[in-house]
This record gives C-alpha cells, sequence and structure tokens, in this order.
C-alpha cells in the first residue's frame, strides 16, 4: 500500500481538520475585510488561506514524520501570528508580547522543516 492509500492516522485527520477551519476562517475572515476593513485582518486571511492546503494535503498523504512534524509548526505559528493580528483589529490589543514575530518565525521554520523532509529517505 503506497502512502497515498494509507488511511489518515490520528495526527493526519487533525491536520485535515486544521486545513478545513483554516480554510472556512480565512474565507470569512476575506469577507470580513472586504466588508469592514482591517489591514490585519486581510493578512490574517491570506496567512490562513494559503497555508490550509498545505496541512489538509499533509494529513491526507500521511508522509513521514518529519513532514508531519513541520505541518504542526506551521499550524501553531498560524494561531500565534494571525491570532495576535486578528487580537489587534477586534480586541485593539496584541494576543501576548512577541506573539507575532514568535509565529512568524515558527512559520519560517515550519516552512524549512517541509524543505528538509523531501532530504529523508524513507525507509524500506
Amino acid at each position: 500500500m503506497s502512502t497515498a492509500e494509507q488511511p489518515a492516522g490520528g495526527s493526519g485527520r487533525i491536520l485535515v481538520f486544521a486545513g478545513g477551519l483554516c480554510g472556512a476562517a480565512g474565507v470569512a475572515l476575506s469577507a470580513a475585510a472586504a466588508h469592514l476593513g482591517g489591514a490585519f485582518v486581510s493578512t490574517a486571511a491570506s496567512f490562513l488561506l494559503m497555508h490550509a492546503p498545505v496541512l489538509v494535503a499533509v494529513g491526507l498523504v500521511g508522509a513521514n514524520r518529519i513532514l508531519r512534524t513541520a505541518s504542526f509548526i506551521l499550524l501553531v505559528g498560524l494561531v500565534l501570528f494571525c491570532g495576535d493580528l486578528l487580537a489587534r483589529d477586534f480586541l485593539g490589543s496584541r494576543l501576548f508580547p512577541m506573539s507575532a514575530p514568535i509565529g512568524g518565525t515558527l512559520l519560517i521554520a515550519g516552512w524549512l522543516a517541509v524543505a528538509a523532509s523531501a532530504l529523508v529517505r524513507p525507509r524500506s
């Protein structure tokens, strides 16, 4: 059975679920940004929409441990980065000090881990 045919395990289901939520939130926030304005809302929507397919794809494929871990790093980075931007527009304050930079750093690290996962040879 190839990795594409394997059913999604627990972590795969979590990633597909999170990807679906990110996609839905991205669409809703795009609409909110169009109607209500807010540069931070628009940026958060874009980040959610561009990362949602990645989470869904990794969740469905199963992938190696490094790629799954990279996806969870991306997810935590998204929550911190987008959460801080949304808190600024909707609550008028930050999520917590340095949450956006920490989230952005995790997003960069997550993408580097995605790249690193391609260098790992599959076990036979």
